[in-house]
Formats: structure tokens, C-alpha cells, sequence
């Protein structure tokens, strides 16, 4: 169960890393970052200020996206225009800046963000488990469900993935590329933020908390295939379940040994992860 819960947050870290590889073919490295401040935000809001859960969340979402579109305008698309890779070193100070201003802001003391499903468990085939931990994996399985169902029914997704398949075609038929871009990033920073609301009441809210959780989830979105959504979602599961049976096989001291062990050795067997494709070069 834990293992589940693990892979649906590595999961939904990865999709946002695949929907901004897929339309701007850059990745955002401050997700990890992205999902603190969504645990972060929906702490202030509903501990802080005392707001309604709901309310808190819907905020710390919208907020969280706010903070996407600002990433992909300031320290994406400049590069990106100059013809630059420096995005990738610029999302990763962006991220530290973000965990730092957190740092000074809200205190380097973790806090415990309160929710009714952790108060009691339930048993599921002799385990008592945490109401919250059923509700995880199917959360992350419903957001992964409503990004396919937005991407091939609504005329917003069918731009995103003409965006996808061709930029330039896209733009020439009236897409607006500029913006299908922006979204991505913010649809990726909402993935994160969520990731990090669901996780919050079962670890600690604090201002490092993203940081290996997105490394880990760059590692799972390579491991699924890049360019592909149910590859990373998959890689997600599997890397969450293979985590949690380490940990309990040999202890946690030999957990990020043998998992980042094992993402090397799959890549070297399937270098283009387990559901992804080889780029296709035309002579």
C-alpha cells in the first residue's frame, strides 16, 4: 500500500515532466519544488488562515499553476527563443530560489498537515491502512484519466497535441503555440502541486520536501519513456512499489542505492525507457 501510494506521486510528478517535454520538448526541473509549494500553500490556507479544505486546495492549485506560467515566461522562453539550453540550468534556480524564499518565509521547522482520512484505518485484506492511502493511487489515476479525456475530446487538448505533432503546423492553422506552451507548464506545476497536497498529511510539510521527489520522479519519467504518458504513469507504480519492498526487505539506508541501481541497469537494457520511442531521423 505504500508502495502504491509512493508510485502515484512519482507518477504524477513524471506526467507533468512528459506534457511539457511532449509540447515544448523542455522539461521543468523545479517540480520537485512545485510540489512543496502546493503542500506548502494548502497548509497556509487551511492551518493558517483556517480556510475550509476544499477552498485551501482549490487555491493552492490555482496559485501553484500561476507559479507554472511564471516559470515557462521567465525562465524558459527567453532561452528557448535564443536557441539556448540554458532553461535546464535556469528551472533548477528557479526551484532553489522558490525552497529558499519558502525557507526564509515559512520556517525550517516540518509541520503536519491535518486531514480527516489519516485519523483512523481500515482494513484492506488483513492490513490496516489509512483511508488516505486508497484515495492516493486513485486520485493520481483519475488526473492521469482526465489529462487523456481533455487531450483527445476537448478542442483545447486537440491543440495541445497539434502543438505536439507539429509546431509549425499548428501555428499556421491558428494554434496558439506561445500559450499551448504556457499551459503545459502550468498543467505540469498543478500535476506537482496536487502530488504534493495528496502526500502532505502522510509526511512532513516542509521546505526541502520536493527535492528528492523530484529527482526521483525525472528518474521515473525516463525510466516509463519520456514520450509517453502511460509509460510514465506505469514507471511511476513500478518504481513506488520497488522502493517500498527495499525498504522493507533491507531497510531504508539501502534504498536509494539499489532503486537508482536499478533505473540504471533498466535504461542500459531499454534506453529508451519501457514504453518510449527511439526518434526517428528522415535522410
Amino acid at each position: 500500500m505504500s508502495g502504491l501510494g509512493l508510485g502515484s506521486m512519482y507518477g504524477l510528478l513524471a506526467l507533468g515532466f512528459y506534457v511539457t517535454y511532449a509540447v515544448s520538448s523542455t522539461v521543468n526541473f523545479s517540480q520537485g519544488s512545485s510540489m512543496m509549494l502546493g503542500a506548502v500553500l494548502c497548509y497556509t490556507f487551511a492551518v493558517t488562515l483556517g480556510w475550509p479544505g476544499p477552498a485551501a486546495i482549490v487555491a493552492a492549485l490555482v496559485l501553484s499553476g500561476l507559479w507554472g506560467a511564471l516559470v515557462e515566461r521567465f525562465a524558459v522562453r527567453p532561452f528557448v527563443r535564443g536557441g539556448s539550453n540554458a532553461w535546464l540550468m535556469s528551472t533548477v534556480a528557479i526551484g532553489i530560489v522558490l525552497e529558499n524564499a519558502v525557507l526564509f518565509t515559512y520556517g525550517k521547522e516540518p509541520r503536519n498537515l491535518p486531514s480527516p482520512l489519516v485519523r483512523g484505518t481500515i482494513n484492506v485484506g488483513g492490513l490496516g491502512v489509512y483511508p488516505l492511502q486508497l484515495v492516493i493511487p486513485a486520485a493520481a489515476l483519475l488526473i492521469a484519466l482526465g489529462l487523456h479525456l481533455v487531450s483527445r475530446h476537448t478542442r483545447y487538448g486537440k491543440a495541445l497535441l497539434a502543438v505536439v505533432q507539429n509546431s509549425d503546423a499548428a501555428r499556421l492553422v491558428g494554434v496558439n503555440v506561445s500559450g499551448a506552451i504556457t499551459w503545459s507548464f502550468v498543467l505540469s506545476t498543478v500535476f506537482a502541486a496536487a502530488a504534493g497536497i495528496l502526500i502532505a498529511p502522510l509526511f512532513n510539510v516542509a521546505a526541502e520536501m520536493g527535492t528528492l521527489f523530484g529527482i526521483k520522479a525525472f528518474a521515473v519519467a525516463i525510466l516509463g519513456g519520456i514520450t509517453s504518458a502511460g509509460g510514465v504513469v506505469v514507471a511511476g507504480f513500478v518504481y513506488g512499489l520497488v522502493e517500498a519492498l527495499v525498504t522493507a526487505l533491507l531497510g531504508s539506508a539501502y534504498n536509494q542505492i539499489v532503486t537508482f541501481a536499478l533505473v540504471i541497469v533498466a535504461l542500459v537494457v531499454l534506453p529508451n525507457g519501457l514504453f518510449g520511442r527511439g526518434a526517428v531521423k528522415k535522410v
